[in-house]
């Protein structure tokens, strides 16, 4: 390095001193190596694997798997410099420092440069407090701007380590300085200043259900992302090949917000979306506004109700019929039917299983014939008779989901057969004039469905791929007739012997030249899905949940006193009612970003409605009150703010007329949930809504400023 890694502005230059920063200096000029030394070897790597030959099978997937990884490792490498360092930390016992890295990093020797912080051993650097230092004398983390580092913060955990650090000796300024920093479009980097009560829950293991439970400004989200790619560096059955992790949020501008969080955390393998995103419907789908029928649609029971619609399309045939094929006629009884329908495999989606019954009706009817026709023969002819054909697309047909929960919404019949605890006044209330109409209420119905039935297309897809690859084997016969006729001799290598075999013939079939399927790549399973905002789910969207995660391990982060339709449960007997078992309870209580002016304001109006709700305590002053005007002065405000301001972010609340800008933000209530501005600007407030739903959006509302809280009122 011929340039110093610290660039400490003038009023800091005590902090400057050789005696404090050389050591950094010359483990900085060390990174600053490996890191070129490891991009160069990294780059070589990746080159040579794209260029080796794919292969097939198992080979392949594993080619693709060595691709994906080097080129994530070599982008997180180029993504940061010398930044890939958060801080330092020093034992008790006056060992050498060690460096926490985002990631790890060794040198040509093997010597260890930066620590993965997701590593055990990197633990202390944010759980240690002066309560439980957990071995350290001393801390430091650094502040880079522009690649270089701007500030540092020393803490000391033992009387001795006291000298020495005056200059830059501050326990909380590290934090406290990050928080007031203005925001921008896209979720700060708050890895080096993770707090001990955050990292607790980070690093606690996999198995079951957590429950991450906080109010506003507690880190919540924080603690979901940070989670996600400490849990796919510590748990192997996490990693994407096994399925990985899912992470849900609660609408697109949250995704938005915080989508360059996990790849500068060195993870971009984890599939974020909204429940919406779920479901081919959840794009357009409106709100439930009947809040009878979104009350009946929020329940599981109506949910689990699809097996029931679906099973009435895989009940057997009561009466049998006959085949009649060549010279012969065949009795398909009805226990025939039933034996048929038994042999699709358990969990077998209903349209993918129709070829399985299919092939048993043609095995039955086969082993019963007693005729001279030859087998290929008779299976032409059986496949090829149209009342058999007939009466088998009628006894199992072909399902859409859309069409099978459309039904449920149009024939009252069917829907009181498949959910018979509904009264005659809720199967009225749920039928509508066009039932395709969908809400998104429905989607959950529309996913147990799509998941249950499987692909429409599954049999026309498997048929074409035999007749390709029947002609492709054809073709290789051909090839191979002509090879054998041209090359009448033995190369003493038993070659063309081999290419008599038929095994030899098969295998030289390409299956590459096969239509690939479309992979929905949010179908699961997945090994663990983080679910931010969980409060707001009902019992049926956490059903589109448990579909895709069999091991029923979660994370589910959310504040019941942000429930805006109401959570007069505990987290346990909520998440014990919909099927989660095994539920552990993490808290945070304490509000690291919103300052306490605007708390002052914000819990009477949440406490108004939910007396018992967990509001947080504010740890900071932002130095401004709160302000109140008219309406009309949201204009002035905002020019005054931009101003005055470089950076940073504005949030117009609840003024649909107020358009987006590069600085200026415009949402609605339920749409400021989980994000975070330094301006926040409440035009009519009262007008959100009344009852816990108008307090929940006023306080989620108020709660997302970071330093200053308008609220303008029309009277």
């Amino acid at each position: 390095m011929t340039t110093s890694a610290f660039d400490l502005p003038e009023r800091l230059a005590a902090k400057a001193g050789p005696a404090l920063i050389a050591d950094d200096e010359r483990h900085f000029a060390a990174i600053a190596d490996s890191l070129e030394q490891s991009i160069a070897e990294l780059s070589d790597r990746l080159d040579a694997v794209r260029r080796a030959p794919g292969g097939i099978g198992r080979r392949a997937v594993d080619r693709d798997e060595e691709v994906r990884r080097l080129t994530a490792r070599l982008r997180a490498l180029r993504r940061f410099g010398l930044d890939l360092c958060l801080g330092r930390m020093v034992g008790a016992d006056h060992t050498e420092p060690v460096y926490v890295g985002r990631l790890g990093l060794t040198d040509g020797h093997g010597r260890r440069l930066l620590l993965d912080w997701r590593s055990p051993a990197a633990e202390p650097f944010f759980g240690a407090t002066h309560a439980n230092p957990m071995g350290l004398a001393h801390r430091r983390r650094y502040r880079w701007t522009g690649g270089r580092v701007t500030d540092y913060w020393d803490e000391v955990f033992t009387a001795d380590e006291f000298a020495g650090h005056a200059a830059a000796l501050d326990d909380q300024s590290a934090f406290i300085a990050s928080l007031g920093t203005n925001r921008s479009a896209r979720m700060r980097d708050v890895l080096g200043t993770i707090q001990a009560d955050q990292d607790a829950i980070i690093r606690a293991g996999s198995h079951g259900a957590l429950v991450v439970d906080g109010g506003p400004g507690t880190g919540k989200t924080v603690v979901a992302l940070h989670r996600t790619a400490y849990l796919l560096y510590s748990d192997p059955r996490l990693e994407h090949r096994r399925g990985g992790v899912l992470f849900v949020g609660p609408h697109e501008p949250y995704l938005a917000y915080v989508a360059d969080v996990l790849p500068s955390l060195g993870e971009e393998g984890v599939q974020s979306c909204t429940l919406r995103d779920l479901v081919a419907e959840g794009a357009t789908a409106r709100p439930e506004t009947d809040p009878r029928v979104a009350r009946l649609k929020a329940s599981a029971d109506l949910v689990r109700a699809i097996e029931t619609a679906v099973r009435f399309y895989e009940e057997p045939p009561p009466t049998g019929m006959t085949v009649t094929t060549g010279d012969s006629d065949m009795w398909l009884s009805a226990d025939d039917w039933a034996e048929a329908f038994q042999a699709p495999g358990p969990g077998t989606p209903h349209n993918e299983a129709r070829d399985e019954v299919w092939e048993e009706l043609l095995t039955i009817l086969m082993n019963r014939y007693d005729g001279d026709e030859p087998e290929d023969l008779l299976r032409r002819s059986l496949v090829d008779n149209r009342a058999l054909r007939t009466a088998f697309h009628r006894a199992w047909p072909v399902l859409e989901a859309a069409d099978l929960v459309a039904d449920l919404w149009s024939v009252p019949a069917y829907l009181r057969k498949c959910a018979p605890w509904l009264g005659p006044d809720d199967v009225r209330a749920l039928q509508r004039d066009d039932p395709h109409a969908w809400t998104v209420a429905d989607l959950p119905l529309l996913d147990a469905a799509r998941l249950r039935l499987g692909d429409p297309q599954a049999s026309t897809r498997k048929r074409r791929e035999r007749a390709t690859l029947a002609a492709q084997r054809v073709h290789m016969t051909r090839v191979v007739d002509d090879l054998l006729d041209a090359n009448a001799y033995d190369d003493g290598e038993g070659v063309w012997s081999m290419l008599r075999g038929a095994d030899m013939r098969n295998s030289l079939v390409d299956e590459a030249v096969l239509p690939a399927a479309e992979v929905d790549r949010l179908a699961g399973p997945f090994a663990h899905i983080v679910v931010d905002e969980a409060q707001e789910l009902t019992d049926a969207e956490w059903q589109m949940l448990l579909l895709r995660c069999p091991s029923r391990s979660f994370t589910i982060v959310g504040d019941r006193a942000q429930a805006r339709h109401g959570f007069t449960e505990s987290w346990r007997e909520r998440l014990e009612r919909i099927g989660l078992s095994g539920i552990e309870l993490a808290g945070l209580s304490i509000n690291y970003r919103t300052p306490q002016e605007v708390m002052v304001e914000a819990e009477p109006v949440i406490r108004a409605a939910l007396p018992d709700a967990n509001v947080p305590t504010s740890i900071r002053s932002g130095g401004r009150p709160v302000g109140y005007g008219p309406v009309p002065r949201l204009r002035s405000i905002l020019d005054d703010w931009l101003a005055a301001h470089d950076d940073g972010i504005a949030c117009v609340i609840g003024d649909p007329t107020v358009a987006d800008t590069a600085r200026v933000r415009s949402l609605a209530p339920e749409l400021s949930k989980g994000l975070e501005f330094d301006l926040v600007v409440l035009v009519d407030p009262e007008s959100f809504g009344d009852g816990i739903e108008g307090a929940v959006d006023r306080y989620v509302a108020m709660t997302r400023a970071t330093q200053e809280l308008v609220i303008l009122t029309s009277s």
